[in-house]
């Protein structure tokens, strides 16, 4: 009979009749689980293996790179091809070529990020300061390795620091380059981690190696006192504020204020900037500068241009004609990147445990992990000259007897017995007879052998010193002394940086400098506006006006100097004569209501002109009321462009006077009658909305029409129309007069 075939149980993820078990399902997972099975890894990985530096100052890019083109012979050989390093450097960065190309050109000479930049590059690098300047592709340009990067690798191969196997295991890269100074701190270094981040800022080289040798000798000293502030690629000012300075060097956190350069020159009547702060970039500060302009805020400036060539970089103003220089800096450092903060956070990987420090800690574990280099060093080469040495002593022996030792060797019939022989023969060990039996025939001579011999005793002297300095810690610092003397006096170059004091620094309010010359100011009866120089008033023809209007101010003056608008609500409108374009009679000019966002409906009535708020404004009101208020109580601290409730709201407004001094009136009611009023005897009222003095007498039916300033020989007798009590009816004009008013408005 024959067995029955079992049916295999689907599995759960198998296909049942085309549907998967489980599909579309929601799986509970803990988020605690999550991040740290997923997201701490890629945390620290990013911290330990990207991000921060370690305290030799390179991140890990950076090292990979330096150790590639030190192996390729770029040390001391000639330039390659950039591509070339690239290439080659993704045997230990398997990151892309762009990202590899990308730190060399920030390492390059070419590029002028660095003080002391560690790639000698060749073709364009372009520039740090410059956003739109690209660098050229890997295979046009060349580059190898900075005289200075000898002091990074130097006794590399001395066992003084470890090496680990690249990502696949087919070559070995060292954890750490064992520079004989505190490149930490010479060159800046940014990087962002997770939750965490660096921000070194670069010091003088000179500074740095002194401080630290002053710090060798005395635990105690002062690093402000030999290296007072940072020191940045391409120059600029650093502002100094001790307070601020002395928390960066205590915390390693805080902000350094630079400052661009400048010169001004006259002939040109133009600014010239050489430096900018390390923080920006020549296309920012423009870009700023030419938005100032267009919104008005800064109005001395008639054109802005990169002009970077070959020299490097220079950025130029020019300026209209009776700028102060100093004073357009002024508010240019306030209002552009011309001035900007460095943000510091010395954040440095120590023994893998990232850790913000001061100066003062950053450069003493500097010396912390230089003492174990050097010691590392001479530890290696006490061993090579103690091997050295043994081999020398068991050469010595052989002299004394060299035919023995022929003797012994041509006499053994093994081959594999001659070393063991002449163990027995000199009574010598493995090492010493190996050496020996590999002498060359022709060396077996007696002055062979003493050339070999003599250094014996030179041997002896230096592995006795050898373990001195490994003996005392002392001896290893005057080492590092030393070597940071070398590097000082070969690679050390003067402050690029010029420091100056906060409180030598003159602070300014943001208060735009105004070109001032003469104007002619003209307003039109239907709110027309034009500012005209006198220049082009001479050049012009006839004004240009709509049909029916006419100008009913003509004032010369000056282009600083404000302007009021009173509307027939109640309202008045502030501006500055500067705001409006200088203009010529053959346009119509601005129209106020819209130039000035007036409220619908309404139009003005009076502009008054003025620089110093001297005078008083007349305010004539229907019911006969004139109100006499000083045009001080207009002028405002604030820069406000509208004033509410400018004057009294309770009677319909007829007309507006202004005046600098007390003077005769004509006061014109819609009856005919003319009062001659000297405004002497009116009481100036400091509130603006005051309700005024009833200076006019009106028959019903009859409203206050005018308020004209008297001129002499108006009236052919003007006592018929002075008073001597208020109010008053006026009087009609005189047969004689009739004819003068019709000329009155």
């Amino acid at each position: 009979m024959a067995k029955k075939k079992k049916t295999p149980k689907p599995s759960k993820t198998a296909p049942v009749n085309g549907i998967i078990e489980g599909a579309g399902e929601v799986a509970e997972q803990h988020i605690v689980s999550t991040v740290q099975e997923n997201f701490m890894p890629y945390a620290m990985s990013l911290i330990l293996s990207r991000a921060i530096p370690e305290i030799d100052g390179f991140k890990p890019s950076h090292r990979k790179l330096l150790y590639t083109m030190y192996k390729m012979g770029l040390l001391t050989g000639a330039r390659t091809k950039s591509a070339n390093i690239v290439g080659a450097t993704m045997k230990l960065n398997p990151h892309g070529d762009a990202a590899i190309y990308d730190t060399m050109v920030r390492m390059s000479r070419g590029y002028e990020a660095l003080l002391h930049p560690y790639v000698d590059s060749k073709g364009n690098f372009g520039k740090f300061y410059s956003r739109d300047m690209a660098w050229a592709a890997s295979r046009y340009t060349e580059a190898k390795l900075d005289k200075l990067c000898t002091e990074l690798f130097k006794d590399i191969d001395k066992d003084t620091v470890d090496f680990v196997d690249n990502y696949d295991n087919t070559m070995k890269e060292p954890t750490l380059l064992p520079a004989s100074f505190p490149s930490v701190l010479i060159n800046s270094n940014t990087g962002i981690a997770v939750g965490m981040a660096s921000n070194i800022c670069p010091f003088n080289l000179r500074e740095v190696c002194e401080t630290t040798a002053a710090l060798i000798r005395d635990p105690d000293h002062d690093v402000m006192s030999t290296m007072p502030a940072p020191d940045f690629p391409g120059g600029s000012f650093i502002v100094y504020e001790e307070e601020t300075m002395k928390k960066i060097y205590e915390t390693g956190r805080g902000s350094v204020k630079l400052r661009s350069t400048y010169q001004y020159d006259k002939s040109a009547n133009c600014i010239d900037i050489f430096s900018i702060p390390y923080s920006t970039n020549s296309e920012s500060i423009i870009d700023k500068i030419i938005d100032l302009v267009k919104s008005g805020k800064v109005k001395e400036i008639s054109d802005i241009r990169d002009e970077t060539g070959l020299d490097g970089l220079k950025i130029t103003i020019d300026l209209k004609r009776g700028t102060d220089p100093d004073k357009l800096m002024k508010r240019l450092y306030k209002l552009t990147p011309l001035e900007d903060s460095y943000a510091c956070n010395f954040n440095v990987l120590v023994g893998g445990t990232p850790m913000v420090l001061g100066v003062k800690e950053l450069l003493n574990e500097w010396i912390a992990f230089r003492i174990e280099c050097v010691r590392r060093r001479t530890f290696f080469d006490l061993n090579k000259k103690k091997d050295r040495l043994h081999l020398l002593k068991g050469l010595e022996k052989i002299l004394l007897d060299i035919d023995k030792a022929i003797k012994i060797i041509r006499e053994t019939d093994e081959e594999a017995e001659v070393v063991p022989n002449l163990m027995i023969g000199f009574g010598i060990d493995e090492v010493q007879a190996e050496y020996v039996a590999e002498i060359k025939l022709r060396h077996l001579n007696r002055e062979y052998i003493l050339k070999r011999t003599k250094d014996i005793e030179e041997l002896e002297k230096e592995i006795a010193e050898l373990e001195l300095i490994l003996s005392s810690k002392a001896r290893v610092k005057t080492i590092i002394v030393k070597e940071l003397k070398e590097v000082a006096d070969k690679y050390g170059q003067p402050r690029k940086c010029e420091i100056i004091y906060n409180d030598e620094i003159e602070d300014i309010e943001d208060v735009e400098e105004i070109p001032d010359y003469p104007v002619h100011i003209f307003f039109t009866k239907e709110g027309y506006f034009k500012k005209i120089t006198p220049q082009s008033l001479r050049m012009s023809g006839e004004h240009k006006l709509k049909e029916g209007d006419e100008i009913t101010e003509a004032i010369e003056i000056t282009n600083n100097c404000d302007l009021l608008f009173f509307t027939n609500k109640c309202q008045c409108y502030k501006s500055k004569a500067y705001e409006f374009k200088d203009t010529k009679t053959s346009v119509l000019g601005d129209y106020i209501p819209a130039k000035l966002q007036m409220d619908e409906g309404e139009t003005v009535v009076k502009m008054i002109v003025t620089k110093d708020y001297k005078g008083f404004i007349l305010f004539g009101f229907e019911n006969g009321k004139i109100a006499k208020v000083p045009l001080e109580s207009y002028a405002t601290k604030t820069n406000r462009k509208k004033l509410a409730n400018a004057y009294c709201d309770k009677f319909p407004l007829s007309d507006v006077a202004f005046s600098l001094e007390d003077k005769e009136f004509i006061i014109s009611s819609s009856s005919g009658r003319m009062l001659l009023l000297h405004t002497g005897v009116l009481n100036l009222k400091t509130s603006r909305t005051t309700q005024g003095v009833s200076v006019l007498k009106l028959k019903k039916g009859h409203v206050l029409y005018s308020i004209k300033e008297y001129k002499e020989g108006t009236f052919s007798k003007p006592s018929r129309y002075r008073t001597k009590s208020l109010p008053s009816l006026g009087a009609l004009p005189s047969p004689e007069d009739n004819g003068e008013q019709l000329s009155l408005i």
